[in-house]
């Protein structure tokens, strides 16, 4: 397993394109506030401040967790890794500021694996649990 996380590239598909993230794989490994499956649906979050105060959160929040990098960030778009403790998976997080809707669209998926036994969706929990505050 350890080398199979080594062996997961970035995807390519990553980023925002008509105000859209990538739809999520069809693997139970993944949430997305703009996916059309309602098991791997959450809400976006909504906006209260400016893009700039908002992207502030989102940094902010990422920071606080173990693990994790931003490795591309512009004013409205943001994409970390993070990487699990034992076996180094990394799973894909983004965020995209929606000014248009005033909500904050997101996307958390693994790499690699079918089932991530819930891991994404308590982190975006937790994560958006921290930018509202």
């Amino acid at each position: 397993m350890y080398l199979l996380s080594f062996s997961a590239s970035r995807p390519t598909n990553l980023g925002v394109t008509n105000g859209q993230l990538a739809e999520l794989p069809n693997t139970p490994n993944g949430v997305s506030s703009q996916t059309g499956s309602p098991e791997q649906h959450m809400e976006p979050i909504k906006m209260s401040g400016s893009a700039a105060e908002e992207m502030q959160r989102i940094k902010l929040a990422i920071e606080s967790q173990p693990r994790a990098k931003i490795v591309d960030q512009d004013s409205h778009y943001l994409h970390a890794e993070f990487t699990s403790l034992i076996f180094r998976f990394v799973d894909d997080v983004e965020f995209f500021i929606d000014d248009k809707d005033k909500v904050i669209q997101f996307r958390s998926a693994s790499r690699v694996g079918h089932s991530d036994l819930g891991a994404n969706r308590r982190r975006m929990n937790l994560l958006c649990e921290k930018i509202n505050q």
